[in-house]
């Protein structure tokens, strides 16, 4: 067999940890497994299969997705928003205008078409809560009734505001399932954000109005009432108002200027006139039979009393008052009569002057009867009169202050005629078409989050198997030369492959012998001892390899079973040894000396001591000095010695091994154990005093290949057709 087309790689990888450092060369590089391309994409050809599984599942996902989402309309209502504004009016509005920049004012009518507010205000104008269509397009109907809040978190929701840049236009947007309903909604918000702004500027106005205009209402149905109840009070009463001339209103004036005062102001003065007539008649009558003298003495008496009873009367009551009247016209009529009768006297015949006092008389008396009646209803009817009176200063108390409301709301309304600020542009149209789903737009997220999974899947196979599966991991985590990889075989018969020295791992086994030979300037180290972490890692089959291997290049050879607790040699090379005790009988005394338990293994031409029987007390055995004898005895007997070492962990068996040989090699199967627990028993190892060589790698598979270990190309140039497999 020829081994040296491989001594160049083999030479380089013996050289990564310098001789004599013992292989405890640590370089930190446990953070390149985080930035090393080439080992994501290695992982990434592994689990090709998955990848496009899961890329594949996306895109799927993405589709069914895409043809189960509902499609959405949007509709857009465009504003214009201008901080400045013009009054048509002289009169200014009730509240201050506010004096702040541009942009703040922007931005806060921006969060104002956002807020709550306005949702609330549209769901109260549209009567959102009973709109069928708006129910139906967000889920709701069919006995499913939506509470306010719902339907406040639908508005915020699905509603947004897009200002253009450079400009005072902004676009408010609203999106469901219909597209009538996306129309309604974005126009209804856009008219309840004009009216709400309006309702701002000039909301102290509007409040006046509203106000006075309720104050009127209410004043109007007062006045209307008092009135009403006026005219029902002068109509049961028969109170006839015939003049509604004077201003203070009293009871007094009041009853004077109805038709009963009418008619005893009349009745007063017809008696006074009758009043003079019959005294003119008595007078003429008088004088008729009686001298002048006489007559006018009697007359002027009569004067003199009327004029004391007016003078009287004038001094209490006021000159309308009928008593009062009456005795202005007696003393007016007695003046008269003494004139005439003076005159007269001698002119009228008696029966004249009787027929003229009769008639007189007659009619005085008449009339003093119907003043009496008139009198009385008069009285009655001025208690009447202050009931009336009552009633009549309320309607014009009410009256006034009717009209001076009026004229109050007639102001505010000039006032409150100033232009809004905020202007509807562009109605929002009715939607021709979804603006949602997109399919490059769903299809391209689907895809991107399959390869996020993908990713994710691929940094948690690296960074949280934690097991060995690049071999370049024995240096850049466990501080170890790597001496080799072995590949996994699909012949279970590992021995018989080892005998075919064209076999690909018999070549693996030979670039490991030529590292060996690199160690140190001597060569190989002459007593190497094999261990792992754990059983079954290819440790045992391995010493029998590098022990065969070595005996080709014509060296003597021993393989030393040193596993005393559970060997496989014997089974792993199918032989049954001739001495019973083997090496445990040699350290217990059992056997005299090593050669006594020597064997030879004519397949390979090693010679070949097996372990023996399990003694009670492997590891007092191995810590004696006896070991120390028997590898002294190998030593000189053999050229090379290849130790089959118990494995590290659990048992301190290969501990108290390892400081009697002069090298160990360690040993460790491919994507098995985890680092953290490779690294803990190369710990042991190394506080124990072991001096650590190297590692071997073994069953290395196909996705290890991935890592630069190709087996056709790696071992013996194509020997073999078949690839190692899982």
């Amino acid at each position: 067999m020829t081994s040296r087309p491989q001594l160049p790689a083999a030479q380089g990888t013996a050289n990564s940890a310098a001789p004599g450092d013992n292989g405890t060369t640590y370089t930190d590089q446990k953070s390149e497994m985080f930035f090393d391309l080439e080992r994501y994409w290695q992982e990434a050809l592994n689990i090709k299969y998955w990848i496009a599984a899961i890329v594949l599942a996306g895109l799927i996902a993405g589709v069914v997705v895409t043809m189960l989402t509902t499609p959405l309309y949007k509709a857009n209502s465009r504003l214009e928003v201008t901080q400045a504004v013009a009054n048509v009016t002289d009169l200014g509005t009730l509240d201050a205008e506010s004096t702040i920049s541009e942009l703040q004012y922007l931005n806060t009518q921006y969060e104002l078409l956002e807020s709550r507010f306005m949702a609330q205000r549209a769901s109260e104008a549209g009567n959102l809560a009973r709109d069928e269509a708006f129910l139906e397009a967000f889920g709701f109907g069919e006995g499913r009734e939506a509470t306010e809040q719902q339907i406040l978190g639908i508005l915020l929701g699905n509603v947004s505001v897009s200002p253009i840049e450079q400009s005072s236009l902004v676009d408010v947007s609203f999106s469901s399932s219909s597209a009538a309903v996306s129309q309604d909604i974005a126009n209804l918000w856009a008219q309840e954000f004009i009216a709400a702004n309006y309702e701002k500027r000039f909301g102290d106005n509007i409040q006046a109005r509203e106000y006075l205009q309720n104050q009127i209402e209410e004043l109007r149905d007062s006045l209307a009432v008092s009135e009403q109840e006026l005219v029902q009070y002068a109509n049961s009463n028969e109170i006839l108002i015939l003049n509604n001339g004077g201003s203070n209103g009293s009871s007094t004036e009041s009853a004077s200027q109805t038709l009963i005062g009418a008619e005893l102001t009349a009745f007063n003065e017809a008696l006074a006139s009758a009043v003079a007539d019959r005294i003119a008649a008595e007078a003429e009558f008088a004088s008729a039979g009686a001298k002048v003298s006489v007559t006018s003495s009697g007359l002027t008496e009569r004067l003199a009393e009327a004029r004391a009873e007016l003078a009287e009367l004038s001094a209490n009551f006021g000159p309308e008052y009928p008593p009062r009247k009456e005795a202005a016209a007696k003393v007016a009529s007695l003046q008269n009569a003494i004139g005439q009768s003076n005159r007269e006297v001698n002119t009228v015949s008696r029966s004249d002057a009787r027929a003229k006092l009769l008639a007189a008389r007659s009619k005085e008396s008449e009339l003093r009867s119907q003043l009496r009646s008139s009198k009385s209803d008069f009285l009655t009817q001025q208690d009447q009169g202050i009931r009336y009176g009552i009633l009549k200063r309320e309607v014009d108390t009410e009256r006034e202050l009717y009209d001076s409301l009026l004229q109050r709301l007639k102001s505010l309304e000039a006032s409150g005629a100033g232009q809004n600020n905020i202007k509807l542009i562009d109605e929002a149209q009715l939607p021709r078409s979804a603006y949602s789903p997109v399919w490059p737009v769903n299809l391209a997220i689907a895809l991107f989050a399959a390869l996020a999974l993908s990713a994710l899947l691929l940094f948690i196979r690296l960074t949280l198997s934690q097991t060995l599966r690049d071999p370049q991991d024995v240096k850049r985590e466990l501080s170890l030369s790597l001496l080799g990889a072995i590949p996994k075989s699909k012949d279970p018969n590992l021995v018989g492959q080892l005998e075919q020295r064209s076999s690909e791992i018999n070549e693996a086994y030979a670039s490991v012998r030529s590292n060996l030979s690199f160690l140190t300037s001597e060569g190989a180290p002459k007593i190497l001892m094999l261990t792992s972490s754990v059983p079954s890692e290819g440790k045992s089959i391995s010493s029998v390899a590098l022990a065969a291997s070595f005996a080709q290049l014509g060296k003597k050879t021993l393989l030393l079973d040193g596993d005393l607790r559970n060997s496989k040699l014997n089974k792993t090379l199918d032989f049954e040894p001739a001495h019973r005790d083997g090496l445990a009988g040699v350290l217990s005394g059992q056997l005299p000396s090593l050669a006594s338990a020597v064997e030879h293994f004519e397949p390979f031409g090693i010679d070949f001591v097996h372990s023996g029987p399990v003694p009670p007390n492997p590891i007092e055995l191995l810590a004696g000095d006896r070991i120390k004898r028997v590898l002294a005895d190998a030593r000189e007997q053999y050229d090379q010695v290849i130790i089959d070492g118990a494995p590290v962990l659990a048992i301190a068996d290969a501990l108290e091994l390892s400081a009697s040989v002069d090298g160990v090699i360690y040993v460790i199967e491919a994507d098995r154990i985890k680092l953290r627990a490779i690294g803990r028993a190369v710990d042991r190892l190394r506080g124990a005093g072991a001096d650590i060589k190297g590692a071997i790698v073994t069953k290395i598979d196909q996705r290890q290949t991935s890592y630069g270990y190709g087996y056709g190309y790696g071992y013996g140039y194509g020997y073999g057709n078949d690839k190692a497999d899982d």
